[in-house]
């Protein structure tokens, strides 16, 4: 077990209410794993989730990139502009 901190930002960290979300993951867990933990530990979430991208090490990751302990993990959400 190991415990990474999901740093949020723009509309995700409003909703959450905080600018980082500590989360204790097995190891060997991936970023499908995070995911699903984060949305069970900040609900609010949620509704964001379909849109939300992942980055690790400041690089848009996929389900099945695997984490560590000593990786920056940050959660992006959709970008709006005019």
């Amino acid at each position: 077990m190991f415990e990474i901190s999901i740093q949020l930002f723009a509309v995700a960290r409003d909703l959450a209410g905080c600018k980082t979300v500590t989360l204790t993951l097995p190891e060997g867990a991936t970023v499908a794993m995070l995911r699903e933990k984060l949305y069970a530990q900040v609900p609010a979430l949620v509704p964001l989730a379909e849109s939300m991208q992942i980055a690790v090490d400041q690089e848009y990751a996929i389900d099945e990139t695997l984490l560590t302990a000593a990786q920056e993990v940050a959660l992006i959400p959709p970008v709006s502009g005019g």
